[in-house]
């Protein structure tokens, strides 16, 4: 493999492209260039071109995962999943996931937390929570942990809420029954609904 030609990219910023005997182009990056001692005219064996193309690819998984933990926190089982969709090896997945670990940007305990706040902000309870955990790839291990951070008043106040907002002053069984089957869609058990139900002033049954 002959370089042709070596010139820095007019679109990207630190971003050179190597021009090949054959018409194509690589996109390398500085490091690139001088690991591999690249310069215009410079012919690398199969060995050598082999190697590079390893890097590049590498690279360019690794600026994939950093951009997709970046712009959307995600667990290491999702990270891993979406690396492997694009071609990317098992070990070679699992050794970016490590990477990124290391700086903090990949952290399934923060995530985990992260993921129950955000979904007790939206009302729902801790059996919604857990399914929703293992949607998201989050090891079991982790799971109670996280929920230990939900509070009973912070339930009773959602449910509270919840029904306020859909019973809306109704003493009606059949809305009282919607309300109640929706609050055991969205995670709740039926001994908390019967709380709450009891706080509205309603007869419930055990």
């Amino acid at each position: 493999m002959v370089i042709e030609e070596l010139k820095p990219s007019k679109r990207v910023r630190d971003r050179w492209l190597a021009v090949l005997e054959d018409g194509s182009i690589l996109r390398l990056s500085k490091n690139q260039i001088a690991d591999f001692a690249l310069y215009a005219g410079r012919e690398l064996s199969d060995e050598e071109a082999g190697r590079l193309m390893q890097a590049i690819e590498n690279e360019n998984f690794r600026s994939y995962a950093l951009r997709v933990v970046t712009d959307t926190p995600k667990s290491r089982k999702m990270l891993l999943k979406l690396l492997e969709k694009k071609g990317c090896q098992p070990e070679q997945a699992e050794e970016i996931a490590g990477w990124l670990e290391e700086m903090g940007l990949l952290n399934d305990r923060q995530y985990a937390a992260d993921v129950v706040e955000l979904y007790v902000r939206k009302g729902y309870g801790a059996r919604k929570i857990r399914d929703e955990l293992y949607r998201r790839g989050v090891p079991r291990e982790l799971w109670d942990e996280a929920l230990g951070q939900i509070g009973e008043e912070d339930s009773a106040g959602a449910i509270d809420a919840f029904l306020e907002k859909k019973l809306k002053g109704s003493r009606d069984p059949k809305d009282v029954k919607r309300a109640s089957d929706a609050l055991a869609r969205r995670g709740y058990r039926w001994p908390e609904i019967n709380d709450a139900l009891r706080r509205y002033g309603m007869e419930v049954w055990d």
